[in-house]
């Protein structure tokens, strides 16, 4: 299942990107959520100026993708209407940055059993005095992808966890399984009936989208922890 953005985006024939509504200009968009948008959104609020969509949109057709514009020279980018050679040098140095970051990332922790899980989770967790629900997301080789994610706050039952939100995240990273983990604050981390209930569910909702859901751990003080999967509670 993918959730890429479209590479182009209808923008009703309105070049003038003021024209716009706020939440809809390439800029806004990016401080909303930059993952979610397309590539003629990303270069268009690299360019800047009223006719910035009409530009990137150029810009990608001339040189067919991102990856041939990270390819083309300074003067190539240069040479389309819109663009000079400053905007060209911006260009590249984002380009160029997204290629060291890249090459850049750091070994990435695996996580071999529930107790390296909660060690990298535990963190989250510290002076908490409400429940709180993270997520970790793992590749196909179990390493962990990005960072915890929290999907919520409060009591944790089968009325208020909306499993999308526990999932939204390793969709969008295309994460192979989850590791979900919730806190008890007043420090015990046996599991509740509600906890094995809803780890029931989001084992099912992960078949469903081809996510496996590892386990689910409930995290108490100190460095005590229950992994529910070990104990057998909402696995099949």
């Amino acid at each position: 299942m993918s959730t890429q953005a479209p590479l182009f985006r209808s923008y009703h024939e309105k070049h003038d990107a003021s024209a716009l509504p706020l939440r809809e200009q390439p800029a806004q968009r990016v401080l909303a959520d930059s993952r979610a948008c397309n590539n003629v959104e990303l270069l268009a609020a690299l360019i800047g100026g009223p006719h910035q969509i009409e530009t990137a949109t150029a810009l990608l057709a001339k040189f067919d993708s991102v990856f041939g514009i990270v390819s083309a020279s300074v003067a190539d980018i240069a040479s389309v209407r819109g663009i000079g050679n400053t905007t060209a040098a911006r260009l590249k140095a984002a380009l160029e940055l997204g290629l060291r970051a890249m090459h850049a990332q750091p070994e990435r922790v695996q996580i071999n059993s529930p107790a390296d899980a909660a060690n990298v989770l535990r963190p989250c967790f510290l002076g908490q005095e409400q429940e709180h629900v993270y997520v970790l997301m793992l590749d196909t080789r179990n390493r962990v992808i990005g960072q915890p994610v929290l999907v919520y706050k409060g009591s944790l039952n089968m009325s208020m966890i909306r499993v999308g939100e526990l999932f939204r995240e390793a969709i969008r990273w295309n994460a192979a399984s989850i590791i979900m983990a919730h806190s008890h604050p007043s420090g015990d981390p046996s599991p509740s009936p509600d906890d094995v209930a809803v780890t029931r569910m989001v084992v099912e909702a992960g078949k469903l989208l081809d996510i496996a859901a590892h386990d689910h751990l409930i995290i108490g003080s100190g460095t005590r922890f229950v992994s529910l999967k070990e104990r057998g509670l909402g696995f099949s």
